[in-house]
């Protein structure tokens, strides 16, 4: 690929791939709902109890605010490129042209790997939720239906996606708005369930046992691991942004709006866990994705009467589950579909048909989902497991590549005397910004497992699980640089001039 061409993913495509091309379909509310539909999922909904029980309700508040923090700052400088040039690629492309391109070729198919296999874990974890009303109906059959629902959604068009992403986020951004305010009533005493105190007994959570900061710094660092996962998925809007209408306002209008998101929906919410439910509530520690009724949305709507809340919570768990699968599938066949365009994928991924859908890269990412079909021989927690594993810590991968890419691009827009007020959206706090999100991201990746060390005998087998992702990507990276010959781009010849 040469560095200083436009990648023809930019929706201008010549059309030599059976004359389809990628649109430019999706409108401001769509950019907007995937940027909400990426940060809220089962990380909120349910891991966010077992946060609170191991750190106490200070230490998971502190967690999704430093870890917010680094996300919002992450997204800042996606938005910046993404916004000068909106390719489907994203940030495997910027990686190319900014880094390396190795760099961009191991971040492009660990990205597609990552949400192709995500697309699986979310496919079991449906089937897990289903069990709740069909308890004795094989599971692979919710993950066939579902499967072919997310294909269907994708195989339409990019607008089809756009659509039906923006619904599933609606709902659970309904969801959490209600708990915000159920659970304020709640507080202040006006709702019965909470404190009969009212705000004071309720505030007293925060002081009971080792609280508000149990389990100390290790505690701390354990939980920004989970936490860092509940967050994955924001930088959808990077790679959506390739298929925007209006790249150039939409992209920022979504990303000026995910630190309010950020502290609404995830901030609010685990203050209002933290001061209705003691961190010693054994209910918090049971955080298995099958068991709904221990969801602290759940805990908390039922101490306001609302008796249905676990069966209106297990529907708003699976909307959350197929709204990642859905996601999954849209990006990692555009990812798929942008390394075969830069030459780094076979060529017939990048067929595009005439509803503009890249189909061969939508089948590719279908065949590596099907390995949800592997609970028809093993139990489905146990997959479960095996899946989450498999794809590991390849979303902090791609994380810490958009921090390098942004960090390398204004360094290359320094050297060449770019006018800065040229890009249709300057991240804040550079460089600050993306070297604190490099340092913590870093930080969280390396100490996923550290347990594992720490034992009488290291755990290799539980070392090897999670972080064998690390050498692979390099393994990627570097068998590249050797059999192409790529090379660190300098900052004088790197393509700083985006997209017109």
């Amino acid at each position: 690929m040469n560095n200083n061409s436009s990648p023809s993913s930019n929706g201008s495509n010549n059309g030599g791939h059976n004359g389809g091309q990628l649109r430019r379909t999706l409108k401001a509310r769509h950019m907007s709902m995937i940027a909400i539909g990426g940060s809220i999922g089962t990380g909120l909904f349910v891991a966010s109890g077992a946060t609170i029980s191991q750190a106490g309700p200070g230490g998971a508040l502190l967690a999704y605010m430093v870890v917010g923090l680094m996300v919002y700052f992450l997204m800042t400088s996606l938005g910046e490129m993404a916004s000068h040039m909106p390719v489907s690629g994203s940030f495997a492309t910027y990686g190319a042209k900014y880094v390396d391109e190795g760099f961009g070729f191991a971040l492009g198919w660990n990205y597609w790997y990552n949400w192709a296999v995500t697309i699986a874990v979310d496919l079991v974890a449906a089937q897990l939720v289903m069990a709740y009303w069909f308890p004795d109906t094989n599971g692979v059959l919710w993950s066939a239906v579902f499967l072919a629902l997310m294909f269907g959604l994708n195989a339409l068009s990019a607008r089809g996606f756009g659509e039906s992403e923006f619904w599933f986020a609606a709902i659970k951004v309904v969801t959490v708005i209600v708990f915000i305010g159920i659970g304020v009533l709640m507080i202040f005493g006006i709702l019965r369930g909470g404190a009969p105190e009212g705000l004071w007994g309720n505030v007293a959570n925060f002081s009971i046992g080792d609280a508000p900061f149990a389990g100390g710094f290790a505690a701390l660092i354990g939980v920004a691991m989970v936490v860092g996962f509940s967050f994955q998925g924001t930088e959808l809007i990077g790679i959506a942004a390739g298929e925007s209408e209006d790249p150039a306002k939409n992209v920022p209008r979504a990303i000026r709006k995910v630190f309010w998101r950020i502290l609404l929906f995830y901030v609010f919410a685990i203050l209002i866990i933290g001061l209705l439910i003691p961190y010693t509530d054994p209910k918090l520690l049971r955080n298995e994705l099958g068991d709904i009724a221990v969801s602290p949305f759940t805990l908390v709507f039922e101490r306001a009467g609302l008796l249905s809340a676990a069966a209106v919570m297990n529907a708003v768990v699976l909307t959350s589950v197929l709204s990642a699968g859905n996601s999954g599938m849209y990006a990692s066949t555009r990812m798929l579909y942008a390394l075969a365009e830069q030459k780094m994928a076979p060529a017939l991924f990048a067929r595009v048909n005439a509803r503009g859908v890249p189909l061969m890269a939508l089948l590719a990412t279908t065949a590596i989902a099907a390995l949800c079909f592997l609970t028809n021989i093993f139990s489905p927690k146990a997959v479960y497991i095996w899946l989450l594993n498999l794809s590991g810590m390849c979303g902090f991968v791609a994380w810490l590549g958009i921090a390098v890419s942004h960090y390398r691009f204004r360094k290359g827009c320094e050297a060449q005397h770019f006018d800065l007020k040229q890009l249709p959206y300057l991240a804040p706090a550079f460089p600050f910004g993306p070297v604190f999100a490099f340092v913590l991201c870093l930080v969280i990746t390396l100490g996923q497992n550290y347990e594992a060390f720490l034992a009488d005998r290291i755990d290799w087998v539980g070392v090897v699980a999670t972080y064998i992702g690390l050498p692979l990507f390099l393994l990627i990276w570097f068998g590249y640089k050797f059999i192409k010959g790529s090379r660190v781009v300098p900052y004088a010849e790197m393509d700083v001039q985006g997209i017109r």
